[in-house]
C-alpha cells in the first residue's frame, strides 16, 4: 500500500484509473465535486473503490465542511452552515452551540456515510486572527482557542456518532495567513510566544485520529520550509509540543504555496515526518510520478490509519438527520 490518497476523475472510474489503481493500491481517495452526482452514482463509486482495494475500511475523503466548502450540494443534498455560525451562537449560548455543532456534525456524518464516503477533512481548528486572508474567514470556528477547540471537539464527536472519522486541520494553524496557500506561499512573522494561541486547539484536541497540515511558513520555527514539508514544524511542533499521535496528511501538495514536482513534493512531506500524502487532481501522469518515487506505507503509518478506521468500526449511531438538522436550526437560531 502506498501512503497516498488520490483523488478520482469523475462520476464512475475509467479503465485507467481502475488499472492504475489496482496496481498501485493507495492508502484512499478523495472526491470533490466532480465526483458526485447523486446518491446512487455515489454508493456506486465509493463501491468500486473498496472493491478494487479490497479493504472495507478503505478511507474515502472528502471536504464538507459546510458553507462554502461542500462537494456535495443542494438540491441532491443539503445545505450545511459554515463555522462562524456555531462561533456567533457560542457568544450568546456555548453550551447550546456545543450542542448545535455535534448535532451539525451527526448529521454530516450521516449523510456522507450512505454514500460510503467515512472521512470528512472537517473541522477546521485554524484561530482567525483580524486582517488575514479570506481562505479561512467565515469557515473558521472563531477567534478564542478555547471556543474553537470546544467546538471542534463536538464536531468531531458528531462526525463519530454519524460513522465518520474527522480530520482537525490545518496544523498547526492557518489562522495568521496573508495570503491564500493555494495561490501562493504564506508567511507567518508571528514569534513562538504568539503561535501559543495557534497551536492550543490541536493539542486540546492531540488525540484526534486524523490531522492535516498547512502550507504556511512559520519563520519562528523553521524560515526555509513550510510546515508540511519542515522536519521542524513535524517533530518538534505537531508531534513534540502538540503531542499529536494520530495519522497526518498533507494538505494538497498540488497546491502553489509548494514548489517542485508533485513526486519531489510528495517525497519531501514524507521525509519530514507526514504520514500520507493528499494528491486531488486524478491527473495521471503526476500520480504516475508519485507512485513511482514513494515507498510502501510503514508499519507506524498503517498502526495510525488503523487506529483512526477503528473509531468507526460500529458503523453510524441510529439517528434520523432531519431530526438532527431541525435541532441544529432551532439552536443557532438563538444567535
Amino acid at each position: 500500500m502506498k501512503p497516498v490518497i488520490f483523488g478520482v476523475s469523475g462520476l464512475e472510474l475509467t479503465a485507467e484509473e481502475r488499472d492504475f489503481f489496482k496496481a498501485a493500491d493507495p492508502l484512499g481517495y478523495i472526491l470533490f465535486k466532480r465526483n458526485c452526482g447523486d446518491r446512487a452514482q455515489m454508493k456506486s463509486l465509493t463501491d468500486s473503490l473498496r472493491d478494487l482495494s479490497g479493504r472495507a475500511d478503505l478511507p474515502i475523503l472528502i471536504d464538507q465542511e459546510g458553507g462554502r466548502v461542500a462537494r456535495m450540494q443542494p438540491p441532491e443534498w443539503p445545505a450545511f452552515p459554515a463555522g462562524a455560525a456555531f462561533d456567533a451562537l457560542y457568544e450568546k449560548a456555548p453550551i447550546s452551540a456545543i450542542e448545535a455543532a455535534r448535532a451539525n456534525g451527526q448529521a454530516l456524518g450521516l449523510m456522507l456515510s450512505e454514500v460510503g464516503v467515512n472521512v470528512d477533512c472537517a473541522p477546521l481548528l485554524d484561530v482567525r486572527q483580524p486582517e488575514v486572508t479570506d481562505a479561512i474567514g467565515d469557515r473558521a470556528l472563531g477567534g478564542e482557542p478555547m471556543r474553537v477547540a470546544a467546538l471542534g471537539r463536538a464536531i468531531l464527536d458528531g462526525l463519530r456518532r454519524g460513522g465518520v472519522v474527522g480530520v482537525v486541520k490545518h496544523m498547526p494553524g492557518h489562522g495568521r495567513a496573508l495570503v491564500d496557500s493555494h495561490l501562493e506561499l504564506p508567511r507567518v512573522k508571528a514569534d513562538a510566544a504568539a503561535l501559543e494561541v495557534d497551536i492550543e486547539p490541536f493539542a486540546r484536541l492531540a488525540d484526534a485520529p486524523m490531522a492535516m497540515t498547512a502550507h504556511l511558513v512559520f519563520e519562528a520555527w523553521d524560515a526555509d520550509r513550510p510546515a508540511t514539508l519542515s522536519p521542524i514544524v513535524v517533530r518538534d511542533i505537531i508531534r513534540g509540543r502538540i503531542g499529536f499521535d494520530g495519522l497526518l496528511f498533507t494538505d494538497d501538495i498540488d497546491m502553489k504555496a509548494l514548489s517542485g514536482t508533485p513526486g519531489e513534493k510528495a517525497t519531501a512531506a514524507l521525509a519530514a515526518g507526514c504520514d500520507v500524502v493528499l494528491d486531488c487532481w486524478a491527473r495521471m501522469d503526476e500520480m504516475v510520478e508519485i507512485v513511482g518515487l514513494l515507498p510502501d506505507a510503514g508499519a507506524e503509518c498503517l498502526a495510525r490509519l488503523a487506529r483512526a478506521m477503528a473509531t468507526i468500526a460500529d458503523g453510524p449511531e441510529a439517528a434520523d438527520a432531519a431530526e438532527l438538522i431541525a435541532t441544529r436550526d432551532a439552536l443557532l437560531a438563538l444567535a
